[in-house]
This record gives structure tokens, C-alpha cells and sequence, in this order.
């Protein structure tokens, strides 16, 4: 019994340990189907205010993305917002992390219209594309790079800015 419980305990504490790796090509996907977003959201969905700041992009932008899958226009608002909230207050934390402009500038680009969460597009991609060979991360440096390559929201001269880094 005691193991049980001590077991148990210990789950909790680590169980916070989220790979961002992970998260990253999750949210890579996420967008694909309703399985994809919910089993990243499933993935954060313990994430709060009070860990990190990326994670809690990632589960700001991944409950934005669920919305789509709510039943009425309402409920599709309310989530939209309750996720935005969660990107703006990390990037309110830390207003110059790359990786959390990236998360933002991603759901900004993807919302459709209606929305009106369109703001930023210009200022976080140029932010992006500034700061891009200051990236120490390789693995982040990657994924960004792979975005912004493959993404029809950059023109081609910011793509060769990218490439020849």
C-alpha cells in the first residue's frame, strides 16, 4: 500500500515533464484532424499559468484550435478566446522568446478571418526572421526553419533569408 502510494506521488511530480520536442511535432500536426489536436491537448492539458511559458502557448494555441470542434458558434468563441488569452500571457511573460512569438504568429496566421486575430503577423515575423540566427536551440532552430520554409505566409525573399543562414 505504501508503494501504491508513494508510486503515485512521484507520478504527479514528474508527470509535468513534457517534452517540448514532442509538443513541437505534435503541434506540427495538430491542426489535421480532431484526433491529432485533442491528443496534444490531452498532452497539456495539466499545463497552468504557472509553468512554462512555452508549454503554455502551445496549450493557449492547441485550445484555439479546438474550438473549431465545439457545437455552437458561442461555445466556438469562447474557447477561441480562452486560447488566444493563454498565448497573449505567456508572450506578456516573456515578450522575447522566439518560440512563443512563433506560437502566436502560427495561430494568427491559421484563424480564419471572422476572428480578427490577425494583429501581429507582420511585427512577429520580422521578429522572427531577426532573431532567427540568434537561436541557440538547434533542435527549435529547425523547426522554425521548416515552418517558414514550407509555409505559403512567407514570401520567397523572407524564405531566403531563412536558408541562407
Amino acid at each position: 500500500m505504501k508503494l501504491a502510494i508513494i508510486t503515485f506521488f512521484i507520478s504527479i511530480q514528474f508527470g509535468l515533464q513534457i517534452d517540448v520536442v514532442e509538443v513541437r511535432n505534435l503541434y506540427k500536426s495538430a491542426g489535421t484532424s480532431k484526433e491529432k489536436t485533442s491528443e496534444l491537448m490531452g498532452l497539456l492539458q495539466n499545463v497552468d499559468k504557472n509553468d512554462d511559458m512555452v508549454l503554455l502557448a502551445y496549450k493557449g494555441a492547441v485550445t484555439a484550435m479546438m474550438a473549431k470542434y465545439e457545437k455552437t458558434i458561442s461555445e466556438k468563441k469562447q474557447e477561441f478566446i480562452k486560447g488566444v488569452s493563454l498565448v497573449e500571457f505567456a508572450l506578456e511573460q516573456e515578450p522575447k522568446n522566439v518560440e512563443i512569438v512563433f506560437v502566436r504568429l502560427s495561430l494568427q496566421q491559421n484563424s480564419p478571418k471572422i476572428l480578427k486575430y490577425k494583429n501581429n503577423i507582420d511585427q512577429d515575423k520580422a521578429y522572427l526572421l531577426t532573431q532567427f540566427n540568434q537561436i541557440k536551440s538547434t533542435s527549435l532552430k529547425a523547426y522554425l526553419e521548416d515552418y517558414i520554409l514550407h509555409s505559403n505566409n512567407f514570401s520567397e525573399e523572407e524564405k531566403n533569408v531563412i536558408s541562407q543562414s
